[in-house]
């Protein structure tokens, strides 16, 4: 293939990793396809097998492909768990993972401010989505969140207002109804006080403490994708990461 005869200094793993990638970020491949079999695939891009294989591993590890037992390998389709277990952090006190609900308040469109344009890469005074929400764990309002997203990359959204609930973790709906796959993010913490809409949502007197979650998360495509501010109400929870 031509893409691996161009000079680059990358090992032939990593540009194979490369070329499979774009075929999933382009939709060449979609959500749930089969790829081709491995050694057709290896023959296809003119490597050895152990160097697909390698090249596998790496999309495996980002979460973009699944293997199946005996089945072969598939482009990754995300599910309201696997969502949940590879970005939802907040546990109980006695260690279980917590089971949100979710219900969003308030959906608007407007001009990026310059901390959003700067941190979704965005030019200035760009079009961005804000979603407002709040979960639910156990039945009790713990989080109060603000999502931002470049308008340009989700056109058209639409998302359940208050009564209903979104039916699957936001992330699903991404992919389902935009193409987009998150892949990765990225998490700064700290505590600020309560303020009173947070107070009013969550139950809190103003001025309580509050975990502050500040996430930028990625795509396939390596796009910063998402902006989102979680404040949580860690009387009954904790946020838990596990170190490897």
């Amino acid at each position: 293939m031509s893409d691996l005869r161009r000079p680059d200094a990358r090992p032939l793993y990593a540009q194979v990793e490369a070329i499979l990638n774009e075929r999933i970020v382009s939709g060449t491949w979609t959500s749930g396809q089969a790829l081709p079999a491995e050694p057709e695939l290896a023959h296809e891009l003119g490597v050895s097998p152990g160097t697909l294989r390698r090249a596998l591993a790496g999309l495996e590890r980002r979460h973009l492909i699944e293997r199946r037992q005996g089945r072969g390998t598939y482009v990754a389709r995300h599910t309201s768990r696997a969502a949940l277990g590879q970005f939802f952090r907040v546990r109980t006190l006695d260690g279980r993972a917590a089971e949100p609900e979710s219900l969003i308040t308030r959906v608007t469109t407007g001009p990026a401010t310059p901390e959003e344009a700067a941190r979704l890469q965005l030019e200035p005074g760009a079009e961005v989505h804000r979603v407002d929400r709040s979960r639910r764990l156990d039945g009790t309002p713990r989080i109060v969140e603000r999502i931002t997203l470049p308008a340009a990359l989700f056109m058209g959204l639409s998302l359940p207002l208050a009564p209903e609930q979104l039916g699957t973790e936001i992330y699903v709906h991404y992919q389902s109804a935009h193409g987009i796959t998150v892949v990765r993010s990225e998490e700064v913490l700290s505590a600020a006080a309560a303020t009173e809409e947070d107070a009013a949502v969550l139950g809190l007197p103003v001025g309580a403490p509050l975990l502050v979650i500040d996430r930028v998360t990625f795509d396939a495509a390596r796009r910063p994708v998402e902006m989102r501010v979680t404040r949580l109400d860690t009387r009954a929870h904790r946020y838990a990461v596990e170190l490897t």
